[in-house]
């Protein structure tokens, strides 16, 4: 199918206003994660329930015990028609650290093709694009191929806490066909993608504490445990010389992909140095015997993500710290379990830690892995939408970050879910300089509104 042209000149004629209107939201600071952002988030929630009413959905805001949960809602394609849930989020990361931004954050600016902005890609970029292809339906025609919700979410960045509950409450109101996602990448600039997979997470934070209080180097140094070397020593027990997870019981649930998905992911168009130039880091590193894309999509990792203890400032104070603290995340595959993993830490930590320190291990959030066999109507019609606006045939792949709500959809409500994204690598999402391609802007929305109509005509 090719994009029907009267969806196509709406596009057109609306290109500088539906610019605008994204500028509008990626300006709101929606950071879920500070409180002082709480009433920014709470408008940021406003501002899609209210364009998804001026494209014709009838939106409504819930709010929970964190931040709230927009639905819109569609239901003119009558009973016989599909129904589907379109999934995004409208809260981001942190905009720190501030100066390593070339222009500031929640101030949209486009520099070669690339739209700079705080959630510009994850998500409200893509969002937008799902919102914005409704309305090309519902302003050029009055109505949809099928029957349409939209649920966006303003704690996806913080772990989504209360969305299961939210889709488990509303079950009845929120059954559906099919649950389309869009909030990842793909695999290179002009390749479309369809994500199979995605790496569940188990976050920690590790308190170890020694001493009632900071003590001199000197005085006391040799003869108190230091909690700052004794988190050292623990953290070092995590993983062998071969780059493999040391806790007892990591691997014993980890499915087998198989030599045909370990061929199809060496037949893509990877290549090792570009990946590293992008990270800036000397080498590439990780488990023995995988592949970089086997290590980031089909293997399971754990990883230190910050660490607190002592004295950082400029120059020299001689003190032996009477606390030490490190958060630390493990990335999990198919088919292992966060409270499993969770339960393992707990028992290897409390193993390796040192006499002469308390040591405490906190949970903090996680979700499950995903991943999906790409066979039915679903997949098929993301398959044609994005061969429609992109001229070339998607590709499978993966993805080593995390959408915890994925599994859910698919457990409460029953639902196959498609996930088709329009990042790129190197985006920089969740770190100074995100972006969003204006050209997968362009063709996403096209890509979006053919979705619909595959899908109306399956």
């Amino acid at each position: 199918m090719t994009l029907p042209p009267d969806l196509d000149a709406f596009f057109v004629a609306n290109d500088a206003r539906l610019r605008d209107e994204l500028f509008d939201l990626l300006r709101i600071p929606s950071v879920s994660a500070r409180s002082e952002h709480n009433a920014d988030t709470a408008r940021a929630a406003q501002w899609v329930a209210d364009n998804l009413s001026n494209a014709g959905l009838r939106a409504t805001v819930h709010p929970t015990a964190g931040h709230p949960i927009v639905v819109g809602e569609w239901r003119g394609a009558g009973a016989s028609a599909p129904t589907v849930l379109v999934y995004g989020h409208y809260d981001v990361q942190p905009a720190e650290p501030l100066d390593l931004w070339d222009s500031p954050p929640f101030e949209p600016a486009i520099r070669d093709g690339k739209l700079f902005a705080r959630g510009s890609v994850d998500d409200k970029g893509q969002l937008f694009i799902h919102m914005k292809a409704l309305e090309a339906h519902l302003k050029v025609r009055g109505t949809l191929p099928v029957n349409v919700l939209v649920v966006a979410e303003g704690e996806e960045e913080v772990g989504s806490d209360h969305l299961a509950g939210f889709i488990e409450a509303h079950r009845d109101e929120l059954t559906c066909d099919a649950v389309v996602i869009s909030d990842s990448a793909m695999f290179a600039p002009g390749l479309p993608s369809i994500l199979s997979s995605l790496r569940g997470l188990a976050y920690f934070q590790i308190d170890v504490t020694g001493p009632t209080t900071d003590l001199h180097s000197g005085s006391y140094g040799g003869a108190v445990v230091n909690p700052a070397m004794a988190l050292a020593r623990i953290l070092a027990t995590m993983h062998d010389a071969n780059g493999r997870v040391a806790i007892p019981g990591f691997y014993d649930k980890v499915r087998d992909w198989g030599e045909k998905a370990r061929r199809d992911i060496r037949a893509l168009p990877f290549d090792d140095e570009r990946f590293r130039a992008e990270t800036g880091a000397p080498i590439l590193g990780g488990e023995t015997g995988y592949s970089t894309l086997e290590r980031i999509w089909m293997r399971p990792t754990c990883e230190v993500n910050g660490l607190l203890s002592g004295y950082t400032g400029e120059g020299a104070k001689t003190v032996l710290p009477s606390k030490a603290m490190a958060k630390v995340s493990c990335r999990l595959v198919p088919d292992q379990d966060p409270r499993e993993i969770e339960r393992l830490m707990q028992a290897h930590v409390a193993r390796v830690a040192p006499d002469g320190i308390t040591v405490t291990v906190t949970a903090l959030h996680g979700g499950r892995p995903w991943r999906a066999e790409l066979d039915g109507p679903l997949y098929d019609a993301g398959r044609r939408a994005l061969a429609a606006a992109f001229g070339k045939e998607p590709v499978i792949t993966g993805e080593g970050g995390s959408i915890p709500v994925v599994g859910d959809f698919e457990r409460i409500l029953g639902a196959p879910v498609l996930l088709m994204g329009f990042g790129l690598p190197g985006e920089n999402a969740h770190a100074p300089n995100e972006w969003i391609s204006m050209d997968n802007v362009t063709r996403g929305l096209r890509a979006v509104a053919v979705l619909y109509e595959e899908l109306g005509n399956r």
